[in-house]
């Protein structure tokens, strides 16, 4: 049984393990101050005052008693053909991005490309692709192809091969060597290896990976409706500034209710698809 005296001794030899002294304390004080008074900064900067914040909640409640009930409006059919361009929109988009992130996957992986120039050179052009948002490749797209569903397409496939391309290379730089060794001592080419080494081990995460960023990108597809992608997210923007707050709320039901499902059945297919 430790008596005081054995307490002491340990604190004397190892302080760290009683909890932070002296200068780390002092530091991790500081950070919390630094933390709060950033925080209390933001409120004054923005003016979030709680009369405000309560006048927002008041306003916010006025509008939810307007969504109700839901209504579909005068053009039902008008809305499921949005919905099934907004999910079209995510499927096309995300299919191609998985498929073209695959060959610059390898070319990323270290155990694959050997040359760190060229990998470091890929690498930092797949943080740009990513670093922007889908929502301002968007308004790019909206401006280089015109509106519709193509320029909505062709941003989630820029932001997603960028960011599947990293994914899938984190996937193949994992895979257990003894494999890859194998195929190597049997003389297979780097082609080879890749094929029968890498890709088999890396795949079950390499289509999680791609399942879970289609799940993001039936989200995500709304709201580039909006400015100006098509799909369901351009009809929700429409109604919301004619005020029709009831059609709108219809509208927020229906991509809810197909989030839901696409979520459920994706992760459905991510689970089997781990456990192979």
């Amino acid at each position: 049984m430790s008596t005081t005296a054995d307490v002491g001794a340990w604190r004397a030899r190892m302080p760290g393990a009683f909890g932070p002294t002296g200068l780390r304390l002092v530091w991790r004080w500081a950070l919390v101050l630094a933390v709060l008074s950033a925080t209390g900064g933001a409120f004054v900067w923005f003016e979030m005052t709680p009369a405000r914040f309560f006048a927002g909640l008041s306003e916010l409640g006025r509008v939810a008693l307007l969504m109700l009930p839901p209504q579909p409006g005068e053009q039902p059919m008008e809305l499921v053909w949005a919905l099934l361009e907004t999910l079209a929109m995510a499927v096309a988009g995300t299919a191609i991005a998985a498929l073209l992130a695959v060959p610059l996957g390898f070319l990323a992986a270290r155990n694959v490309m050997s040359l760190a120039p060229f990998r470091f050179g890929l690498r930092r052009f797949l943080d740009v692709l990513r670093g922007v948002d889908q929502l301002v490749w968007a308004l790019i797209f909206v401006r280089a192809v015109g509106l519709g569903p193509l320029a909505g397409v062709l941003s989630i496939i820029v932001t997603d091969t960028g960011t599947l391309a990293k994914l899938y290379s984190e996937a193949l730089e994992n895979a257990d060597r003894r494999q890859v060794d194998g195929v190597r001592a049997s003389g297979g080419s780097h082609v080879q290896i890749a094929r029968f080494g890498l890709l088999p081990q890396a795949l079950p995460l390499m289509l999680s990976n791609a399942l879970y960023i289609f799940e993001s990108n039936v989200r995500s597809s709304t709201i580039l409706g909006i400015v100006g992608a098509g799909g369901i997210g351009f009809q929700l923007s429409d109604r919301i500034r004619a005020l029709r707050w009831d059609e709108a709320s219809f509208i927020i039901l229906m991509i809810l209710t197909a989030v839901a499902l696409i979520d459920a059945g994706s992760a459905a297919l991510r689970r089997r698809l781990m456990q192979a």
